[in-house]
């Protein structure tokens, strides 16, 4: 099987965050600052995703900015000859700090947004005062110039907001708003009864997307992350598994996805230790879900095959117990009667309250 290289990689620098964000994609178990890479190994690892040809590195957390090299990482990445993206809840951006980014070639700004008022997204993301700081640092980019991003993640406590943080966007200068439905990974599967939104929000987020990509064509793109628990296929998770992109985690490790870790029978190796290249096209995590001579005998025979690769393994293992099964999301899995449970118990509403993100588990 011929492997193509990686287009992008993910750099999640730390697990750290002044955010609490209850549907975060981080594992549950956070790393602490002493497991986390140094400058130097970081550096290192973006010569090579380089060599390799990836082209986009999203520099990511946790929140970026607890780094104190966030600079000096970023002038690594853009000596490597990356183009660099920092995914940021805004707070720790001051006005100096955004000089010497730019001064050391930040490329991007992808900006996360809870909500549209004080009140919805500092208890969404558990930080008080945290939306008025982003504004603040959204005037700041638009008033430099910096390609922004607003990425807004959606479940069912600010989906029938979603017109005004369409609005919010564009007042924002932003040239690109990612439309994330919740993904139910890391903390979001700790709170699955308090986010999952209903099947009607989920249509008309379909609908209000399309419209106002059609109405801001030209002004401002638009990523949509359809909900998978409403929808008959699932998607294709980062666009196959170990095809297009990678991760790497704060100790180092290098995923295929946010949440490969959670598989049992791989083992993933650390930048630290072997050239990212071996990895990619050698490690036998990163071949375990390539192609499909993995796959069940339904998925290799559907003419969807190629479309959704055999969807999500992580969600196979949650759901199904098995990541080499079926995605149960899909329609023809022996497993799909597990949603309608999975929607019925988190429509329950047994749920009343967030377990946020804490640095120690979600017992902390």
């Amino acid at each position: 099987m011929s492997i193509p290289p990686p287009i992008a990689m993910l750099a999640e620098l730390t697990h750290r965050c002044p955010l609490a964000c209850p549907y975060c994609s981080n594992p549950v178990d956070l790393l602490k600052k002493d497991a986390e890479l140094d400058t130097e190994t970081w550096a290192r690892a973006f010569g090579q995703a380089a060599d390799m040809g990836v082209l986009q590195l999203h520099l990511s957390g946790g929140e970026p900015a607890s780094r104190e090299d966030i600079v000096e990482l970023t002038q690594a990445a853009h000596d490597a000859g990356l183009y660099t993206n920092l995914i940021t809840s805004g707070i720790g951006l001051t006005p100096r700090r955004l000089d010497a980014l730019e001064a050391a070639g930040l490329d991007h700004v992808q900006l996360s947004m809870q909500g549209t008022t004080a009140d919805l997204a500092d208890w969404i993301g558990g930080y008080k005062g945290g939306f008025d700081r982003k504004l603040k640092v959204a005037q700041e980019l638009k008033t430099r110039g910096i390609p922004l991003t607003l990425n807004a993640v959606m479940h069912r406590h600010n989906l029938d907001d979603l017109d005004r943080t369409i609005q919010m966007a564009v007042d924002l200068g932003a040239r690109r708003m990612e439309v994330a439905c919740v993904q139910f990974h890391g903390w979001a599967t700790q709170n699955r009864g308090m986010l999952l939104p209903t099947r009607e929000q989920a249509e008309a987020t379909k609908q209000k997307v399309a419209e106002a990509a059609e109405r801001l064509k030209g002004i401002m793109a638009f990523d949509f992350v359809p909900p998978d628990y409403y929808a008959d296929y699932p998607k294709a998770c980062m666009g196959g598994w170990g095809s297009a992109g990678l991760n790497i985690a704060p100790d180092g490790s290098v995923l295929p996805c946010h949440s490969a870790q959670m598989i049992p029978h791989l083992t993933f190796d650390k930048i630290s230790d072997k050239p990212l290249a071996e990895i990619w096209y050698n490690s036998p995590a990163f071949n375990a879900y390539r192609g499909d001579d993995w796959m069940p005998d339904t998925c290799k025979s559907c003419d969807r095959k190629e479309i959704d690769l055999g969807g999500c393994r992580c969600q196979a293992l949650m759901i199904a117990g098995d990541a080499a099964k079926m995605d149960p999301v899909c329609s023809k899995s022996p497993d799909h009667g597990r949603i309608q449970e999975m929607l019925d118990q988190a429509m329950s509403g047994e749920q009343t309250a967030f377990t946020y993100r804490r640095i120690g588990g979600a017992g902390s």
